[in-house]
């Protein structure tokens, strides 16, 4: 039977992108106590199909739902655009309608058609997040007039999760997913980060994005998205403990995740290893 009591906020990644989404949450939020869950012994999910990227999700969703979590937040993109809405629509009214899962792509859309003034936007993402089309499809949906091109960058994630992303070799591979997306549509004036892990690669994305090219990286986005939902469902917020504490959990080797984790947060965190599935 799961615990009604008021819990930790739930954020889950296939790796350690959704560290960026946390960060962000936590600069906006810092009062609510927060559960991060990297499923980084089965990463990268990009590549994975949308079968098995669900049954991974649901089973780390299921697990901070175990851990006391009442809302999860999917902060990994892939795991967005091939399992929130199968989630959301068959696991939570079996398990408790009263619980939410969000995503963290549909936030980035609403926010597309306040940022554009060309009306042509990019996507930068996984091989998974680029073949479901799920931002062109969100981004339409809102916003019918705005054209989405999208390419997919395999390798950028692992120059971050390598410690690659300040090495010259880094250099080639962001320059060349740019200058392909740019290429498709020279009118793009502002590019979405589509995975969690690239605002690591900033640097050098602004090295080569044209002049005026707006970058939309998720974290500051979706951090005002949550604020502005427990706004709208104040029942869900009180559902939310208020503690200001922070744990971590990770299905890889505690070390490796400690010494990641302090890439993306510039913090030294404490993390229990647990497996799912």
């Amino acid at each position: 039977m799961l615990s009604t009591d008021p819990g930790p906020i739930g954020i889950f990644d296939s790796g350690y992108g959704g560290l960026t989404i946390l960060h962000g949450i936590k600069q906006l939020l810092p009062q609510y106590d927060y559960l991060y869950l990297g499923d980084n012994a089965r990463a990268p999910y990009g590549p994975r199909s949308f079968d098995v990227v669900y049954e991974f999700t649901r089973q780390a969703v299921m697990r901070l739902f175990k851990e006391g979590c009442q809302l999860v937040i999917l902060g990994c993109n892939t795991a967005s655009a091939k399992a929130l809405r199968t989630i959301q629509q068959n696991d939570l009214p079996k398990t408790d309608p009263k619980r939410r899962v969000l995503g963290i792509i549909r936030p980035t859309a609403e926010v597309i058609g306040k940022l554009t003034k060309s009306r042509h936007v990019g996507v930068l993402a996984t091989e998974g997040t680029i073949k479901s089309e799920s931002y062109t499809l969100e981004i339409q949906k809102l916003y019918p007039d705005i054209k989405v091109s999208g390419v997919a960058c395999p390798f950028w994630v692992p120059l971050v999760e390598y410690n690659e992303a300040d090495s010259p070799g880094a250099d080639y591979f962001v320059k060349k997913r740019i200058d392909q997306l740019m290429a498709l549509d020279p009118a793009i004036d502002t590019i979405i980060l589509g995975c969690t892990h690239y605002p690591i690669l900033m640097p050098k994305i602004m090295k080569y994005v044209p002049r005026g090219v707006r970058i939309v990286p998720q974290g500051d986005y979706v951090a005002g998205s949550l604020a502005t939902y427990f706004k709208n469902h104040p029942d869900m917020e009180a559902r939310c403990s208020r503690g200001g504490a922070v744990r971590y959990l990770t299905t890889e080797n505690p070390d490796k995740f400690r010494e990641s984790a302090q890439m993306f947060l510039h913090e030294h965190v404490e993390v229990e290893s647990i497996s799912l599935g």
